[in-house]
């Protein structure tokens, strides 16, 4: 009689379970393009929540599992893959049309049925259903909204943002954790550093991280856009950051993981970053480069011959033959004539100062306009924006001050400061 193994049938059964239905759906939908960009970016997205999950899982309880070989920080790399595809390619392709919510209850569906079965791999704790609904609260319905949005080509921001928040992930997780577990090389755990050291290095990944955050937004809000090939801008960036460097992400994700190798002294993540480099200048900058060219023409030439690719410049580029952009500031107002003046005296490259009395519309904030007039800010994001025209000292303080959710804050600062909105007229200043 023969007696399988039932470690190895948990474990093959699960990769197979999740690749039949893969296969099943793909023949089944025939997805567009699109769509399959969205359920990789799904998959992209619960790569590091599933991982997160299980170290939470292995401190707090919920689960582990019993296994050797194949593991990748304790946990089977064929049932983690199997996880991933389960809760973000699978869902996305048998629920394209549903309510997210549908997928996210499959998902749970899924695993309360296929996780008590799947012993003695995987052993549950009592609390394991915390767990369970941290992870599809977490991992699966974000993910699926990622691939909706992907897919109809909306909420260009929000899914921005997600892609952001799931590069991330992959970029100071993930991938330390492959090439620490990989190489099987000591590091040093940051939190046994001084608080000071910590501060410091949190400092540094903020600012070196924002260039790449910066870029992502300029992406969707100047370009209509995100960073992945298959989702790319409608229209060239050139501003922004773009304005002072050509690879700004690239750039961000390098720096980011020397100084992740130095943090964690593991000579192989730092050794990630020069890998990075070379694949980011090398393969994929001439495919990039090829493809900018054929779309934008002489517009992505011009940019190319005057804006370095890895050292930014100083002082922003602007495509020649364009108008300047315009700040509305009122002369009615003290207060935002000396914003005005600051800006003129600070020599602001492509940047009108023009009295908002004569816009064509009545302003109750600064206004900033682009050039194009395809883009309009007011407040404090118009106040970043304008900074972006002067140096890169400026426009950096310029691109933090205009993030989501950092702008409403320090705009509601200013406006506890006297900065709230007026309308313009004899007796009432504008700001």
């Amino acid at each position: 009689m023969i007696r399988f193994d039932p470690h190895l049938l948990v474990r093959a059964g699960a990769i197979y379970i999740a690749t039949l239905a893969m296969v099943a759906l793909w023949v089944w939908r025939r997805p567009s393009r699109r769509f399959i960009a969205g359920a990789m970016l799904a998959a992209a997205w619960n790569v590091p929540v599933v991982l997160g999950l299980h170290l939470l899982a292995l401190r707090w309880g919920w689960w582990n599992f019993d296994a050797q070989g194949g593991l990748f920080l304790g946990m089977p790399v064929d049932l983690f893959a199997a996880w991933v595809a389960l809760w973000s390619i699978v869902p996305a392709f048998a629920f394209p049309a549903s309510h997210p919510f549908v997928p996210a209850a499959f998902a749970l569906a899924l695993d309360l049925v296929l996780m008590p079965i799947a012993a003695p791999v995987i052993q549950l704790g009592p609390y394991w259903l915390v767990g369970e609904a941290l992870g599809v609260l977490v991992g699966v319905l974000p993910g699926q909204l990622l691939a909706r949005w992907t897919a109809g080509d909306s909420h260009v921001r929000a899914r921005a943002a997600l892609q952001a928040l799931a590069f991330s992930g992959l970029l100071l997780f993930v991938l330390p954790a492959i090439a620490i577990e990989g190489s099987g090389s000591p590091w040093i755990n940051p939190s046994a550093r001084p608080n000071w050291q910590l501060s410091l290095i949190v400092q540094l990944l903020a600012g070196v991280g924002l260039l790449g955050l910066t870029a992502v937004q300029e992406f969707a809000e100047r370009g209509r856009g995100t960073p992945v090939p298959f989702d790319p801008p409608k229209t060239i960036v050139t501003t922004g950051i773009y304005s002072y460097v050509r690879n700004p992400m690239q750039l961000s994700a390098v720096l980011l993981l020397l100084i992740l190798g130095a943090v964690l002294a593991n000579w192989w993540v730092a050794a990630s970053a020069l890998v990075a480099h070379v694949y980011s200048a090398g393969l994929a900058g001439w495919d990039e480069d090829q493809d900018l060219r054929d779309r934008f023409g002489e517009d992505w030439m011009a940019y190319r011959r005057g804006v370095r690719a890895w050292v930014p410049g100083f002082r922003p580029w602007h495509l020649p033959a364009t108008s300047p952009a315009q700040l509305y500031v009122s002369e009615e107002c003290a207060m935002c004539s000396e914003v005005g003046r600051w800006f003129q005296a600070r020599g602001a490259r492509h940047l009108d100062i023009v009295p908002a009395e004569h816009h064509a519309t009545p302003l109750t904030r600064i206004a900033y306009e682009s050039e194009d007039g395809k883009y309009r800010a007011s407040g404090i994001v118009a106040i970043s924006r304008a900074l972006e025209h002067i140096h890169l000292g400026w426009a950096l303080i310029g691109f933090a001050c205009r993030l989501p959710i950092v702008a409403s804050f320090v705009q509601l600062l200013a406006d506890a400061s006297g900065a709230q909105p007026r309308r313009i007229s004899a007796s009432t200043p504008h700001h």
